[in-house]
Parts: structure tokens; C-alpha cells; sequence
């Protein structure tokens, strides 16, 4: 016999019989069963009820409501409150109070679903702070549990603070109250910063109620954009714009700044009603241009980089904060209107002539022209008048073609020396732009930068040579190629063209000569100074019959005198002009027989 067991003794006075029969002092078993059953809660399916956390393990949570059974509801349920413990009181939802295997069945989320709705409107109604738990992230936001409900947190809502980490919230119980509710669609949205907004309005005013202009305070850098930079100054934030981080340009103000980063600043400027603060951060040192060389003086070259293009010109920052401006007229020689950005870049290291230099206005002008020679000033040694060169046209006009013989140097050939023989309506039919040109100097103009230059002066004049070959009365092959209202052009060789009025153009048989066609013509006007000819189709045919009529008129006295003349009379008087005349006469009458 076990030490445990030796020194037991049974009960001497046990009825044994009534434990076997079921009844204890003339009491049946089932009224016992009876008086038990009235010592539980009655429990009924699908209510609410309170109970009493008696276990919390990782898996489940057991409730005991005052029932003859224990309900178990899963630890998940309780997500929301991880600061859960035994002997705490919650609400649960009673789903069964007896399954197939006798076993309570309890829900928690059910109990707070049934009356979440009520509790989340009473909640914005009375402004009150309710604790959430956050299960992960969305878009634009965070899900929050709020009394069982899906609850919605902007992400502007979680702080004051912009959040660059939403993950770092998943799996926390906070505070909030919730902002709007939307009875239609049920959808509830809660915020955490509206409660620490109150209070942070409190301490703005109080910080703001302290500065003045010209106060160095110590800030933390709070967010970075575009634009600027936003600082922490203990409670109140202030904005220093990107033209106060530096004295030099800035086109990325993360390249001064970082975030979180400690620094010092200057109240520029702040509005107590709307609680803006202006904020610097280049005011904290010197003017750069207090810092220029004091022996830099107009006329010096100086260094920089290119850091602004505009079509006006280009900002060169020959020191971080001091800046020069080559104006697009300063970069060449040439006169010609063009933008910077062809001649420049941004980041482009450059030299330049300093122009004009203003340190009380903090201006300065420069010029990279000037660092080439002035091509105007030597232009009568390389383009002395008569010499001959070759150039580039640049534009047209009615009057004539411009051309560049280099940069800087531009001249005009008159419609007029285009050519010696070419009627030149407009350059365009003679030349195109961007087409090389050989010209000759004519005159020059240095006062206004322009040189009169001819083409066809490369050339002798063919004019010398058409004195003699088109001399008045003789006759030429030409071409009509154009017909005019007041006459026609007649080319006559290569490059030689005559004009004949619509009189000149009536042929023998009194019809109009036509475009095209090629007829003898005969000179009646030559001009070398105005390069022009006269030419007459009619007369060819016109001045021979002249000359027959006027024949005829001095033979006719002969005939009436002597109607037979004799032969050798004729022979012994007349000249040989006289016999060509009557061979006319004679091949007239025998036309007219």
C-alpha cells in the first residue's frame, strides 16, 4: 500500500445505496440536476452577452459568459487589442449554446459587428477618441478595424508629419476619430492626426506669437520638392522657396538639403492669421558679389559656365551667385538675327570679355565676340574693291541677294549685277539660298558694315561686243518667248534678248506673229547703256517695199516722155544703182502681168 493511500479511511456513515439509486438525502438526481441548472445564465442562440477572459494563449482566447461550458473564439478576433488579458470583461456574440459535441460557440467579431454601426456614428456625433486597429495598406491609405468595421485612413490623416513609410503602421493599435461616414455605401473614415492637430495649433500659436524677421531658429528638414524645402522648426513649419537655399542657382534643391537633415535658418518674413512662415537658407553667408575680386574691371576676360539659355542671350556664372549676361548680339560678329542656343549650351564652360560691370546693382555684362578680331576693322585690306571672292547667300529681297563672305561680313548684289544679258526678275530665278556665289567688291560701306558686290562683273561686258554684231538695220533670227501686253521678248542668241512692240510683230500677210515662233527680225534701236534692243519683224519686209515705191516714183517722168525708150540711151546714162532699180521695176511689171 502507497504512502498516499495507506491512512485512508471510507466514510463511515456513507449511504451507499442512495448514491447507486440517485437520490442524496431523499433527493432525486434530477431535482439535484434542476437546482444546478438554475445556478447558470440562460443563454440563448444569436444574442449578446458579457463575459470574462479566463485563458489567452497566440491561437484562442476562452470565455467563460456563466455558462455550464466554456466558449474558445480565436485569438484573430482580438487583433485590435493586443493589450488583451485574463479577467478582462468583452462582449460576445452566442452562435450556439451547444453544438453536436455540447460545446458553446462564441463569437467576439460578430458581437462588435452587431452594434459597430451604432457605435461608429455615435462616435462622430460626440467627436469621441476610439482605438483601431490597423490591418495593412491600400491606395492612397491604411484599412483600419473600428468596432469590427473596415475603416478607411488617408494617408495625409496619420500625421502631421508627411509619411514616407506606411508599412511601419500595419499591426498597431492607435487612436483616432473618425471624420466622415458615409450612411449609403458604409464607409467610414477615421484620422489620427485631427487629434494631435488641436494641440499642435496650440504650440503653432504660441511659436508664431515669438518670431520676428531676422531670427536664426535651428529646424529639422520635414519634406523636399520642386519648389523648395519645408522645416520643422519644434511644431510649426516654414518654407525656405529654392531661391533662398543658395546664391547660386538651384534647379534641385535636394542637392543642398536632405531629409531629416538639422539646419539653420533665417524668418524671412511670416503671417501670423494664415500661419505661414518664410524661411532662408543663402541669407546665413555673405553676398557672393560682396566676395568679388575688387581688381575685376571692364575689359578683363574672365571664366565661367553656362547655366541659363534664353533666346535673348545666356547667363554665365563665372562664381556660385554672381552671374554675367552675354547678350546674343555679344556671341558674333555677324548681324544676322539668331538665338543663343546656337552658339551656346547649358553646363558649357566658356570665356568672356567682361562689358560692363555694376557691383551696387550687382550686374554684369559680357561679350565672346570681342575675343575674335573685329573683321570690320582691316575690311579694306581683305576685301579691298575689285577683288574677287567667293560667298554664301543668305536671303533675297526684290532688289537684290544678300550674301555672307564670312561671319560677320555680309554684302548685297543688286538685281542689276546679277547678270549683263539676263532680264533677272527676281534673285530667286538666278540663284537659291545657301548656294555658294563668286562676287567681286564694288564699294564699301564701313560706317553701316555692307559691301556692294557684283557677280556679273566677272565677266567683260558683252555689250562692247554686241555694238557691232546688232548694229541698227541688221537682221537677226529670233524667238518669240514671251508675249506682253506692250509687245514681245525675242530671244536672238544665248543671253540676248530684244523687245519689239505689237506694230513690229504684223507679218506680210497682216496676221500677229505668235509666242514661238522664229522670224526675222531687224534691228531699229540699240542701247548699251540701258542694254536694250529694238527689234522690228514688219520693217523686214516694209523697207523693201519702201524702197520699190520710191523707185517707181522716179522712173515714172522717164515713161511718159518716151514710152519706148531706147536701149542704148538707158545703157549710155544710167549708173548701176539706176540698173538695179529697173531690174526691180521690171520683176514688178512681170509680176503684175
Amino acid at each position: 500500500m502507497s504512502e498516499l493511500t495507506k491512512n485512508v479511511q471510507p466514510l463511515q456513515d456513507f449511504n451507499w445505496d442512495e448514491f447507486e439509486n440517485g437520490t442524496v438525502a431523499n433527493v432525486s438526481k434530477e431535482e439535484l440536476d434542476k437546482a444546478y441548472d438554475e445556478t447558470l445564465n440562460k443563454v440563448a442562440d444569436h444574442q449578446v452577452v458579457e463575459g470574462k477572459v479566463i485563458s489567452v494563449d497566440k491561437k484562442e482566447v476562452v470565455v467563460n459568459i456563466g455558462y455550464k461550458s466554456d466558449g474558445i473564439i480565436p485569438a484573430s478576433e482580438f487583433r485590435y487589442n493586443p493589450d488583451l488579458k485574463v479577467g478582462d470583461t468583452v462582449e460576445v456574440y452566442v452562435e450556439s449554446a451547444e453544438d453536436k459535441k455540447g460545446q458553446l460557440l462564441l463569437s467576439h467579431k460578430k458581437a462588435r459587428l452587431s452594434q459597430a454601426w451604432d457605435r461608429v456614428n455615435a462616435a462622430l456625433e460626440e467627436q469621441q477618441i476610439i482605438q483601431g486597429f490597423i490591418k495593412c495598406r491600400t491606395k492612397g491609405g491604411m484599412i483600419v478595424d473600428v468596432f469590427g468595421i473596415e475603416a478607411f485612413l488617408p494617408g495625409s490623416q496619420i500625421d502631421v508629419h508627411p509619411i514616407r513609410d506606411y508599412d511601419q503602421f500595419v499591426g498597431k493599435t492607435m487612436e483616432f476619430k473618425v471624420v466622415k461616414i458615409n450612411q449609403e455605401f458604409r464607409n467610414v473614415v477615421v484620422s489620427h492626426k485631427a487629434l494631435i492637430e488641436a494641440e499642435l495649433e496650440a504650440q503653432k500659436q504660441e511659436i508664431i506669437s515669438k518670431l520676428e524677421k531676422g531670427q536664426i531658429l535651428e529646424g529639422t528638414v520635414k519634406n523636399i520638392t520642386s519648389y523648395g524645402v519645408f522645416v520643422d522648426l519644434g511644431g510649426v513649419d516654414g518654407l525656405i522657396h529654392i531661391t533662398d537655399l543658395s546664391w547660386g542657382r538651384v534647379d534641385d534643391p535636394k542637392k543642398i538639403v536632405e531629409l531629416d537633415q538639422k539646419i539653420n535658418v533665417v524668418i524671412l518674413d511670416f503671417d501670423e492669421e494664415k500661419k505661414r512662415i518664410a524661411l532662408g537658407l543663402k541669407q546665413l553667408t555673405p553676398h557672393p558679389w560682396d566676395a568679388l575680386d575688387p581688381d575685376l574691371k571692364v575689359g578683363d576676360h574672365i571664366k565661367g559656365k553656362v547655366v541659363v539659355l534664353a533666346d535673348y542671350g545666356a547667363f554665365v556664372e563665372v562664381q556660385p551667385g554672381v552671374e554675367g549676361l552675354i547678350h546674343v548680339s555679344e556671341m558674333s560678329w555677324s548681324q544676322h538675327l539668331r538665338s543663343a542656343q546656337e552658339f551656346l549650351k547649358v553646363g558649357e564652360e566658356v570665356e568672356a570679355v567682361i562689358l560692363t560691370l555694376d557691383r551696387d546693382e550687382r550686374k554684369m555684362s559680357l561679350g565672346i565676340k570681342q575675343l575674335k578680331e573685329d573683321p570690320w576693322e582691316a575690311i579694306e585690306v581683305k576685301y579691298p574693291v575689285g577683288s574677287k571672292h567667293n560667298a554664301k547667300v543668305r536671303n533675297f529681297t526684290n532688289f537684290g541677294v544678300f550674301v555672307e563672305l564670312e561671319e560677320g561680313v555680309d554684302g548685297l548684289i543688286h538685281i542689276s549685277d546679277l547678270s549683263w544679258t539676263k532680264k533677272v526678275k527676281h534673285p530667286s530665278e538666278f540663284t537659291q539660298v545657301g548656294a555658294p556665289i563668286d562676287v567681286v567688291v564694288l564699294d564699301i560701306d564701313k560706317e553701316n558694315r555692307r559691301l556692294s558686290l557684283g557677280h556679273k562683273q566677272l565677266e567683260e561686258n558683252p555689250w562692247d561686243v554686241f555694238e557691232d554684231q546688232y548694229a541698227v538695220g541688221s537682221v537677226h533670227t529670233g524667238k518669240i518667248t514671251e508675249v506682253l501686253e506692250k509687245g514681245a521678248v525675242v530671244s536672238l542668241a544665248e543671253n540676248v534678248e530684244g523687245f519689239a512692240t505689237p506694230k513690229h510683230l504684223v507679218k506680210e500677210d497682216g496676221s500677229q506673229a505668235q509666242l514661238g515662233e522664229e522670224l526675222p527680225f531687224k534691228v531699229i534701236e540699240f542701247n548699251k547703256d540701258s542694254k536694250r534692243i529694238i527689234l522690228s519683224h514688219s520693217r523686214t519686209f516694209e523697207d523693201a517695199q519702201r524702197e520699190e515705191k520710191r523707185a517707181t516714183r522716179k522712173a515714172a517722168p522717164r515713161q511718159k516722155k518716151d514710152d519706148t525708150p531706147k536701149i542704148e540711151n538707158v545703157a549710155a546714162s544710167t549708173t548701176l544703182g539706176d540698173i538695179d532699180v529697173l531690174a526691180q521695176l521690171k520683176a514688178q511689171m512681170e509680176k503684175g502681168e
